[in-house]
């Protein structure tokens, strides 16, 4: 049963990136860039939404403290084996990295310091999916598979940037690594059971991140709901350093079920 679940998950993955090829360029909305809250403080334009990435990047640094503290310990329970360990170094070094990176587009926003916004991110999320490869299917093909996740999810953002540079944007695959990925992993966590304790939290992360991408689309709505208080993108970025601080605290707490 398990093997042919994950040979339709195989199916639809190809039938996914089929669509993605065949399906018109989607390029990058002229106004993506024109955010709700643009107020400039202490000299940082755009500061609730620079400021606001702090959150990512300081639980990237609680998930690289974790694996550190972890990793000294080898009757730390967290992992089963030091090879598992190797996707969420990947996760969390990504997760610091998208901080600063958004950081840096969110002060200058643009196509060009986009790239390391959304660099990172893909190069995050494929991890987390071969971290979940690892704990649900085998810890093998989890490990193995994380080179080429992580590069096809690099690709599709350096694919997204070449092709808007050439004045022909296409978003198709971008969209592809980081939504598909976590509908993997949500398919994944559902159909395989988890050799770790906990392992029910992966939702909570998931409904966290989708909760984030609700309030990006409602930038504007949330920003004049709250009387120019905080706007829906600033909340984005609290919420996605909120859903990897509970992702540290799973690995945290979790063990693994002999």
């Amino acid at each position: 049963m398990m093997q042919r679940q994950l040979w339709m998950l195989t199916g639809l993955s190809i039938a996914v990136v089929v669509t993605a090829i065949v399906l018109p360029p989607l390029p990058q909305p002229v106004d993506y860039h024109q955010f709700a809250d643009q107020r400039t403080f202490l000299g940082i334009p755009n500061f609730g939404n620079v400021a606001s990435n702090l959150a990512i990047l300081l639980s990237g640094i609680a998930g690289l403290r974790f694996l550190f503290l972890a990793y000294q310990l080898p009757a730390h329970k967290a992992f089963f084996s030091r090879i598992e360990y190797l996707p969420y170094w990947v996760l969390f070094l990504s997760v610091a990295a998208a901080g600063l990176g958004s950081m840096l587009y969110h002060w200058m926003p643009h196509n060009d310091y986009l790239v390391w916004d959304r660099l990172p991110i893909a190069m995050g999320v494929t991890a987390l999916l071969a971290a979940t490869l690892a704990e649900r299917v085998s810890p093998i093909l989890g490990v193995r598979s994380l080179p080429l996740l992580v590069m096809l999810g690099a690709l599709s953002v350096l694919y997204w940037h070449w092709t808007e540079q050439q004045g022909n944007g296409n978003l198709n695959f971008y969209i592809v690594t980081q939504f598909y990925s976590i509908l993997l992993i949500l398919l994944l966590s559902v159909y395989y059971p988890s050799r770790y304790m906990h392992a029910k939290d992966i939702y909570q992360v998931i409904a966290l991140y989708a909760a984030a991408k609700l309030a990006e689309m409602l930038d504007l709505k949330i920003y004049d709901v709250t009387n120019d208080l905080i706007s829906g993108h600033t909340i984005k970025h609290l919420l996605v350093g909120f859903a990897i601080y509970r992702l540290v605290g799973m690995l945290q707490k979790r063990e693994f079920i002999s």
